[in-house]
């Protein structure tokens, strides 16, 4: 049995677990059931979630893989780490970089899709990319640490963008990985360079990647849009119109119908955004368009992958905790549901994670790892979203089996006491809407419980939409508390800085108004030695007269001997 062959019957056997497990979820009062397999000693150990309250529901995996041996050489997980980049490329998953413990790390690690074992990619420096130094070839080291950048497949290369490595450049850097003869080295570019960045969103488009927003090394946040034509490899820097987004990094970005880039979230210095906006990207016109649905919560540091016409967010965070809520959002109403929803703690409510998207077995499926929530995450989650296919909703569409689904519907709301025959409903055709029971017949009015549950739908979605208001209104509020907090906590420091220069102040007018107490004093003391100076004058003429009378007796005798 071949290794996609393993994994597609591991992963038919835990689909029959879960339609079992549904089955019977209306027993339960949980919104999830857990259990925990053990596949065999060497494989990994997975934890199965069932999210009971989807229709029909959405299995999400948790992996815990291991390194496997061989040629005697071990390959162990790689360790926790977040705000690395990830990408899938036939059905091996390849990491690079992150953060950890303040450092960026530099390792390419790749997991087997087919039999969930780690292993290191060992690159070598194109020849191209090698440097003079000294008069010999030095080659320079395949990745330097880095993190926040990003990272996509063109062709059978892995191209990465961006990001804030340990060597600064002015200008963003674009190098490539091939994955063939496991090369890398720099791509040259020309054109209008975007300005070096990190937390930036890369899409691409065609033959085109687009690059929106992120955080220079100047700290300065942007929501500028450059676009690299990946045939000339030249950079151009794009004015829409419209106001655009406000300037944002750690947001997520997806492509929809070939023309329309959506960004949602992010964060600047001062708040995180739950915001969505749309460039059409014919006419380079932003919009904000108004979403329904289930509350989608402010996060930054989350990742996204879109899937035919469903966006799904997984992690991320604001100021104050993890993003507990696993999101999708439907890109043809623009519309949000809430898959499942973690606990905290738990390390799918991380921020910095990624989330890929890869093919196995013909199927689907959403890949997850890395984090921080507080604790760097090195674990794998797999989701495998059920999502209706139009194959299915023709099917629901047809006559026969839309009265069924409506009798059976009727059969419910009308409070039988009975169960209902599946298998008469399912035989039921089109010239006939009645459902034959037991001991009584039923006939059923088709366009009164069409009215009544359009009308259950519409004041659903309306209850929905005010929720969806009243919580915009307290994140609002939230973000104006925090603002107000800010500046109060910057006038409270003003404030002590006046008080402490006030106390100086009045310390010094203390001390002259000490001095100014001694001053009558003072004035008295210097009276008293004007009149003693005065009396002494008056006291001293008497004898310099006689001493000048003297003085001339003598002159008078000494002229007469002369």
């Amino acid at each position: 049995m071949g290794k996609g062959t393993w994994l597609g019957h591991i992963f038919s056997s835990i689909s029959r677990l879960a339609a079992v497990l549904s089955h019977h979820c209306h027993h339960y009062s949980s919104r999830t059931l857990t259990e925990n397999l053990s596949l065999n000693r060497s494989a990994s150990i997975i934890r199965l979630i069932l999210i009971s309250d989807l229709n029909p529901p959405s299995l999400l995996i948790q992996f815990r893989c291991y390194g496997h041996r061989r040629h005697k050489r071990h390959f162990p997980r790689p360790s926790g780490r977040y705000k690395h980049a990830s990408a899938v490329f036939g059905e091996k998953l390849y990491i690079l970089g992150g953060s950890r413990n303040g450092r960026n790390l530099s390792d390419f690690q790749v997991l087997d899709l087919t039999n969930f074992t780690w292993s290191s990619l060992a690159l070598s420096v194109e020849q191209n990319d090698v440097e003079l130094e000294n008069g010999n070839l030095q080659l320079q080291e395949p990745f330097s640490a880095i993190s926040g950048h990003d990272m996509v497949v063109w062709g059978k290369k892995l191209l990465v963008l961006g990001g804030q490595p340990k060597k600064y450049s002015n200008y963003v850097t674009v190098r490539f990985v091939d994955l063939e003869t496991q090369q890398c080295g720099f791509v040259k570019t020309a054109g209008k360079l975007p300005v070096a960045r990190g937390g930036q969103s890369v899409t691409i488009v065609g033959s085109k990647l687009i690059m929106f927003g992120g955080e220079d090394i100047n700290r300065k946040v942007l929501n500028d849009i450059h676009i690299l034509d990946l045939d000339t490899m030249i950079w151009d820097e794009v004015e829409a119109t419209q106001p655009p987004p406000s300037p944002r990094y750690d947001h997520t970005a997806a492509l929809h119908a070939e023309r329309y880039l959506l960004i949602f979230g992010g964060c600047s210095h001062y708040t995180c955004f739950n915001d969505l906006h749309v460039l059409d990207l014919q006419t380079m016109e932003w919009s904000q368009p108004e979403t329904r649905g289930d509350y989608a919560t402010p996060r930054a540091g989350h990742s996204g992958i879109a899937i035919d016409d469903n966006w799904f967010i997984v992690g991320g965070g604001d100021n104050k905790s993890g993003a507990l809520e696993t999101l999708v959002l439907d890109l043809t109403k623009f519309v949000w549901s809430v898959i499942t929803r973690v606990n905290k703690g738990d390390f799918l409510a991380s921020e910095g994670i990624c989330l890929s998207s890869a093919l196995i077995s013909g199927e689907k499926y959403l890949v997850a790892f890395g984090g921080y929530n507080g604790k760097y995450n090195n674990e794998v989650f797999i989701m495998k979203p059920k999502l209706k296919d139009p194959a299915q909703r023709k099917i629901f569409q047809s006559a026969a089996a839309a009265a069924a689904a409506a009798s059976v519907s009727a059969a419910y709301l009308i409070g039988l006491g009975n169960q209902t025959d599946l298998a008469k409903v399912e035989d039921a055709n089109s010239e006939g809407y009645e459902i034959k029971h037991p001991q009584q017949k039923y006939t059923v009015d088709l366009d009164t419980i069409r009215g009544e549950l359009s009308a259950l739908e519409l004041s659903l979605a309306q209850v929905k939409e005010e929720n969806s208001l009243l919580r915009g209104k307290i994140d609002d509020t939230n973000n104006t508390h925090a603002e107000l907090s800010k500046e109060l906590l910057s006038v409270q420091v003003q404030l002590a800085d006046e008080r402490s220069r006030c106390f100086k102040l009045e310390a010094q007018i203390a001390e002259l108004q000490k001095m100014l107490q001694s001053l009558p004093s003072i004035e008295a003391e210097v009276l008293s030695l004007r009149r003693q100076i005065s009396t002494l004058e008056r006291n001293m003429e008497p004898t310099t007269f006689q001493r000048q009378a003297s003085r001339g007796v003598w002159q008078w005798i000494a002229g007469g001997n002369a």
